[in-house]
């Protein structure tokens, strides 16, 4: 991250390449390596928290194409041009411009296989990347390029082979601490401890982005992976340290995860989870001195829709003031009516009334008679479960359709 009295430094350099766009073509251009260095200025600052570097980021993206374009093959004579070339493909550059700069230039060696893996990698092709980029490792190729070759590395290999995807991301991490490289780093990481099912990891991992890349731009998509992360593991990690990590983020970042892991727990039906977030949002409440959020109360009480006293459930999804609900949650607030009215209109299983005309049984076909009726008793039993567990089947599914709703609304 850049501290705050380097910032002078990085706006004059990022200025500098601005204002070299626009001079006359008389005067020398900025080499290729200068104008990368001033982009990942910017993508520091981006990773530090400065949203508005975003849109300074497109722009010297688009003038680093517009100078490479003009180069020819005795620029990259000078290594930091053709190290300069790699770094901006890999910070989002335009894969056409590099692939007809490489195939002019006809690299060999080590530098045709970095150049093939990260050309393969733009194309959306990680087996191909794989194959180029095997036998390169991150941590002998030049310091401008190892964090992002490790991150490359730990991309592409997060399908096939997860653990080693784990252990490139770890080194682009150390190779590139502070910048948008570990930020990102962190952000994979913390996908795959979750599918890899490694609770411990997931909660350090965690821990350090919250504590390091917080304000990054990029960090709704962590909060994406930190609930799913909970959700998934739930029952495997320590909640007191979920919630230290939660209690980390400001009051409104901590209170959007904690109604979040509530809804997914309403959904997934995980008391424990919508228990332990019910109290963290009183516990925020509480700090604030505000009252209860209407969609905190939605979501637990969705959770015991099948549960709990009907006329109670259906008490407090009424007393919900539907103004101050969004309209993705007043579509749930809706839908968890209508479930409450199938549940008291669910249909009562049949008795069994004897034969009026059934004739006396002797001794002997009294018990016979008995039997069967304890065998039709447990048969009837059975269906009135199955009936129950297919009722709660449509509930949860009818839930998850709600869920899948509002997602695609963008709640």
């Amino acid at each position: 991250m850049i501290a705050p009295r380097h910032m002078a430094a990085v706006l004059a350099s990022v200025a500098s390449v601005l204002a070299a766009s626009n001079v006359s073509a008389e005067l020398a251009p900025l080499e290729p390596y200068q104008m990368v260095r001033s982009l990942q200025l910017v993508q520091d600052r981006i990773a530090d928290g400065d949203h508005a570097a975003i849109p300074m980021q497109r722009k010297l993206i688009e003038l680093i194409d517009e100078r490479l374009r003009s180069t020819n093959s005795a620029d990259y004579d000078d290594k930091r041009n053709y190290r300069a070339l790699l770094i901006y493909a890999m910070s989002g550059g335009n894969p056409r411009t590099v692939e007809a700069i490489v195939r002019g230039l006809s690299p060999e060696g080590e530098d045709a296989q970095l150049s093939a893996g990260i050309l393969h990698y733009l194309r959306g092709n990680p087996g191909e990347a794989t194959t180029s980029l095997k036998d390169v490792d991150p941590r002998n190729v030049a310091s401008e390029v190892s964090a992002f070759l490790a991150l490359v590395k730990g991309s592409i290999a997060a399908n096939d082979d997860p653990e080693q995807s784990l252990v490139f991301l770890d080194l682009a991490r150390v190779m590139g601490p502070g910048t948008l490289i570990e930020e990102a780093a962190l952000r994979r990481s913390a996908a795959l401890t979750i599918s890899q099912r490694k609770p411990g990891e997931f909660l350090s991992i965690s821990e350090q982005y919250v504590r390091r890349f917080l304000r990054s731009p990029y960090a709704s998509q962590f909060a994406d992976a930190f609930v799913e992360g909970v959700a998934e593991l739930q029952g495997s990690i320590d909640l007191d340290v979920v919630a230290d990590i939660i209690g980390a983020m400001s009051l409104e970042q901590g209170k959007v995860i904690y109604l979040r892991l509530a809804r997914r727990a309403a959904i997934d039906q995980q008391s424990e989870l919508l228990v332990f977030a019910r109290h963290g949002l009183e516990k925020m409440a509480a700090e604030v001195g505000s009252e209860s959020d209407p969609r905190a109360i939605l979501y637990s009480t969705v959770a015991a829709v099948t549960t709990d006293d009907v006329d109670a459930v259906r008490a407090r999804l009424e007393a919900i003031d539907r103004r101050r609900l969004s309209a993705g949650d007043r579509m749930l607030l809706d839908a968890a009516l209508r479930i409450v009215d199938e549940v008291t209109s669910m249909p009562a299983v049949a008795t069994h009334e004897p034969m009026v005309n059934e004739p006396a049984a002797s001794e002997h076909g009294s018990t016979e008679s008995g039997s069967r009726a304890r065998t039709a008793d447990a048969r009837r039993a059975d269906d009135t479960s199955a009936q129950n567990a297919a009722f709660v089947g449509d509930v949860r599914k009818q839930l998850e359709s709600i869920d899948q709703m509002l997602q695609e609304t963008g709640r």
